[in-house]
């Protein structure tokens, strides 16, 4: 019997490691600063490793279970940045509290069932994976016990995220049920022959079991609660984090387990999503528009995010998959350096309300332009990263090169355009906020530094991206490629 190959998932394996050592080594050491130390550079260390995979070429299938293709190495490697964001973030937050080695143990846990359900190829896997970070989230959520605000906030997320794995797990059942496999590519083969009826009921279960992961309407009503009630850097986690693993789970049961269904139930799973998608987006901005927390905005405006990229499970070709897996890493910085500069000034007791954030610009100059880019690059506006990654994904519902023109999606388009410039609104909302208005004091601000790395790596991120994005677009390309071709 041949041994199966496990440098195939060193990375996952790497992160999954450093989450079992860190609880043990902050019980021998009592040192928080070495433990978040240890985190990041095992982070690092599988992000190095997960280079050279990319660098040679490595592809193949472990146990056929996981896959590593172009696809799942680039998701793999975005859940790492997010992972490095989040712990620099950390690093200054988790100080206050205490049960740092659990806290590291539970964020690197969660990273690696991102990672795992990045290369996925069986349901069993994305499921094993979704919950594996579902369960370390619930723990993160209620991190500090003491905190009134995230008890409530960790009780709605499990209560709801309960619900959402037995909706999931149906799904997957009557699927496995229908086909009698649990394969992606078996479950393409046998989805043509299978009952319609069947097939139907399981879509519904997925989309509502996984909709609560990527706050789709009407199964968004958790997130702004949670993510005002979790510390910043976990909501961080959240929003940029297990947001777009659901979505990953998303591309590959529908961009390859459905691709195959027959052709009138593909067409009806393309018009709910389009219609979930416009939903979507349209209540998260027009929401968003009344919030005075920051945290909320942001959360509002996640979940509009989240309804521009379900435009690609609409669409279904792989120019609109490159779109969205643009966007998913443009997201990752436009929207992880927005989070960890209110992690920052929460840090710096500033307060979470837009009225807080008020003569910023002279305060602290360097953090007030960072969420200027931040926001501007959320809207759409050029040159910046958001402008380029949403011009791919809108581009994608009216046409895409060497195919015609899709004229059924063009109103999706006129959707998310007039949703695109409402956005504009509250992030310009907050910019006045931040260099019109005059705050209480004047008195400087002075951000640690882990905080500002991470603040300075998003910006540099957001900028070089939207000047030269042909290099993550061509990675992007061929992960669409890999995974629909």
């Amino acid at each position: 019997m041949t041994m199966p190959d496990f440098t195939l998932i060193a990375p996952q394996l790497i992160v999954l490691a450093a989450a079992l050592l860190v609880p043990g080594l902050y019980f021998l050491t009592r040192n928080d600063k070495l433990v978040g130390m240890f985190s990041i550079v095992s982070v690092l260390a599988a992000g190095l490793y997960l280079g050279w995979m990319m660098m040679e070429g490595v592809t193949g299938s472990f146990l056929d279970v996981y896959a590593v293709d172009e696809f799942s190495l680039l998701l793999t490697g975005m859940f790492l940045m997010v992972a490095l964001l989040v712990l620099l973030a950390s690093l200054k937050s988790v100080e206050r509290d205490r049960h740092h080695g659990e806290y590291y143990a539970l964020l690197l846990a969660a990273t690696a069932g991102m990672m795992f359900v990045a290369c996925a190829e069986d349901l069993i896997g994305i499921f094993v994976g979704v919950e594996l970070t579902s369960i370390s989230s619930y723990a993160l959520v209620a991190f500090r016990k003491n905190d009134p605000r995230a008890a409530e906030a960790a009780v709605k997320y499990l209560v709801i995220g309960g619900l959402s794995t037995a909706l999931t797990l149906y799904g997957f059942s009557l699927l496995y049920g229908v086909t009698q496999t649990t394969n992606l590519e078996a479950i393409a083969l046998a989805i043509g022959a299978a009952p319609t009826g069947g097939l139907l009921i399981s879509v519904a279960m997925i989309i509502a079991g996984l909709g609560f992961k990527i706050t789709t309407v009407p199964f968004h009503m958790w997130a702004p609660d949670v993510y005002e009630g979790a510390t910043a850097p976990v909501t961080t986690f959240l929003a940029v984090g297990s947001k777009k693993m659901g979505f990953v789970a998303f591309f590959k049961i529908f961009l390859v387990g459905f691709i195959a269904a027959q052709a009138t139930l593909v067409s009806d799973v393309q018009y709910a999503f389009a219609v979930l998608a416009a939903i979507t987006m349209t209540v998260g901005n027009v929401v968003a528009l009344s919030q005075t927390n920051m945290k909320r905005l942001l959360a509002y405006s996640s979940i509009a995010q989240g309804g521009y990229l379900m435009m690609v499970l609409a669409i279904m070709t792989p120019y609109a998959l490159t779109g969205g897996l643009f966007h998913m890493i443009t997201h990752v910085f436009m929207k992880g350096g927005a989070f960890i500069i209110v992690a920052a000034l929460c840090y710096l007791s500033m307060g979470e309300k837009l009225s807080d954030y008020k003569g910023l610009a002279k305060r602290a100059p360097v953090l007030a332009f960072a969420m200027l880019i931040f926001l501007f690059a959320l809207a759409g506006v050029p040159p910046l990263a958001g402008f380029v990654s949403k011009f791919v994904l809108f581009s994608s519902a009216v046409g895409f090169p060497g195919e015609l023109v899709e004229t059924q999606w063009i109103w999706l388009v006129f959707v998310a355009v007039i949703n695109s410039a409402i956005s504009l609104y509250y992030y310009a909302r907050v910019v006045k906020f931040m260099y019109v208005d005059e705050g209480e004091s004047i008195e400087p601000i002075k951000v640690p530094m882990p905080f500002m790395a991470a603040i300075l790596i998003c910006l540099v991120a957001v900028i070089a991206i939207g000047v030269f994005p042909e290099p993550v677009i061509t990675l992007c390309e061929n992960a669409a490629t890999a995974l629909m071709g």
